[in-house]
């Protein structure tokens, strides 16, 4: 007799949700050999991811902003993109490859760079320049500083900020020349990027600074590297104790007249836990008048990092107002309109009494300044003496000390509102202005794992090269343009530096039933 036997049937294969919500769609590079490549954003745990695959090396995904909440409501501060006088290129490969600037570039230049030198006194384990190297090392000339300058000045007509870098620009035989260079021509102010050491052991030098601070409608702002106070914090990210000279240097420029920016390069379980103690120290020296925190941009020279657990934006303002808790709160930093809104934050204080009992009030708990710069959902036109204060306050070309932020500040004070609970005396306050006025910025620059198309057509932070191209700093720094200068202007070859991420981070594979993500070895 023959036997039969019943098989149960498989249960139905179910679908299963996706763990991210898809976002958009973009362009990006391959961290590895920088061919552009498509790209999608998307948003997982309440944060904001960019993945990507190169045909080459495979998948690639970083973390682009810690809060995904604050990214999707940034959109309202995009600010309508100014068309500058000139373009330097024409449109033949489309972004990031027709660089700069080429006509479908969305954004003027806020702010200039010349690198006047590759050379340094310093040998940073972190440089997304990848100064002090030879033979492929350069310095510019009078006649290429006059062409990048004139290139700046033809495509902005006034220009606000030219910015002095290198390499170590102040180790430049001709920097005091460049500076009379710039303050010839309608350029309202130059700033020196700097790590200190020439400041705090020539004081002469900090003196004809100061000469230069004093011409009239010209300012010469400092902007100083200080990453923190721990030694730890100077060897990993300097390469040396530096913390002497970072103290001479301020005390040389007080005592010359000259306005610091404190410059603080921020990288993941290193320095985060001094964010607080950099504001206070610098609301308390008598020439600093800002302070701007810089995510380490993982481009050029640079220490081993994860590109999913990296710091980004909301990250470095959440960890203010946790280290500062009497002073901040969320909802004191704004996106800023004139480059990406993603890109960068700011506020400015009202800082009133004597050390250990100071009284802070951001200025955005006086002014509603979302009715100022929300360019989407604001139905109403607010006041536009107000909100052109704003703008100009919530730039890329503002600066602490120059006269252009000074006059804003005060126009804006005008319109200020201040409840007892504010606790501080605000007309003092607005009549003394220009000392107890500070800026904060927050800036994460893009790095060939986080490029974005998308937010790097809308940058206002140029790159001048000796040839008179104006570049977007992020494309300057991620995509080859800066070999391609150093190659062009030393003879010699220069090969990219290769990414230095951790050996599983930010490679994938993908399951073929959902999209949980596993890393593999590179």
């Amino acid at each position: 007799m023959e036997e039969f036997r019943v098989t149960q049937a498989p249960a139905p294969r179910r679908k299963v949700d996706r763990d991210e919500v898809f976002v958009e769609f973009t362009k990006s590079i391959c961290p590895m050999c920088k061919t552009p490549v498509d790209a999608q954003v998307n948003i997982r745990d309440n944060k904001v991811y960019l993945r990507k695959r190169c045909r080459d090396h495979g998948e690639f995904e970083a973390l682009v902003y810690g809060d995904a909440e604050e990214y999707l409501a940034s959109a309202r501060f995009n600010k309508p993109g100014t068309i500058p006088l000139t373009f330097q290129t024409e449109v033949n490969d489309g972004c990031p490859s027709d660089c700069g600037l080429c006509p479908e570039h969305k954004q003027h230049a806020c702010l200039g760079i010349i690198e006047v030198n590759t050379g340094c006194n310093l040998d940073c384990p972190i440089c997304f320049a990848d100064s002090g190297h030879q033979p492929d090392g350069y310095s510019i000339t009078h006649e290429q500083c006059e062409r990048m300058l004139d290139a700046f000045v033809a495509s902005e007509g006034e220009a606000e900020v030219v910015m002095f870098s290198g390499g170590e620009p102040t180790i430049h035989k001709h920097i005091l020349d460049f500076i009379d260079l710039a303050q010839a021509r309608p350029i309202s102010n130059v700033n020196l990027n700097t790590n200190g050491i020439r400041l705090a052991t020539d004081k002469n030098f900090v003196a004809e600074l100061g000469k230069r601070n004093r011409v009239p409608g010209r300012s010469v702002n400092i902007y100083l590297q200080f990453d923190g106070f721990d030694e730890r914090t100077h060897r990993e990210i300097r390469g040396r104790d530096l913390r002497t000279f970072k103290q001479r240097a301020l005390d040389n420029c007080a005592e010359a007249g000259l306005t610091v920016t404190l410059v603080a390069a921020v990288e993941r379980g290193l320095n985060e836990h001094e964010l607080g103690a950099i504001i206070e120290y610098g609301i308390d020296h008598p020439a600093v008048r800002s302070v701007a925190f810089q995510p380490v941009t993982h481009s050029g020279r640079h220490v081993e990092f994860d590109p999913l657990n990296r710091l980004t934006n909301p990250d470095v303002i959440r960890l203010i107002n946790e280290q500062r808790p009497g002073w901040f709160q969320k909802g004191d930093f704004f996106p800023v309109p004139c480059c990406f809104p993603t890109c960068r934050s700011i506020t400015y204080l009202l800082v009133d009494g004597e050390p250990g009992s100071r009284t802070v009030v951001p200025i955005p708990r006086l002014l509603n300044v979302e009715d100022y710069l929300d360019y989407v959902t604001n139905r109403v036109m607010p006041d536009a003496g107000i909100r052109e204060a704003l703008e100009k306050l919530w730039s890329a070309s503002a600066f602490m000390g120059t006269t252009t932020t000074e006059e804003k500040l005060r126009a804006t004070a005008e319109a200020l509102d201040c409840a007892d609970a504010c606790g501080i005396d605000l007309p003092q306050a607005v009549k003394g202005l220009s000392d107890k006025a500070f800026m904060i910025v927050v800036q994460d620059f893009q790095d060939p794992y986080t490029l974005n198309v998308k937010q790097l057509m809308k940058c206002c932070v140029e790159e001048i090269t000796p040839d008179g191209r104006l570049i977007p700093f992020c494309a300057y720094n991620s995509v080859g343009y800066r070999e391609q200068v150093r190659a062009q202007m030393s003879g010699v070859p220069v090969a990219p530096v290769a990414p230095n991420a951790l050996p599983l981070a930010g490679r994938l594979t993908t399951t073929p039933y959902g999209s949980k993500t596993t890393r593999t070895e590179s």
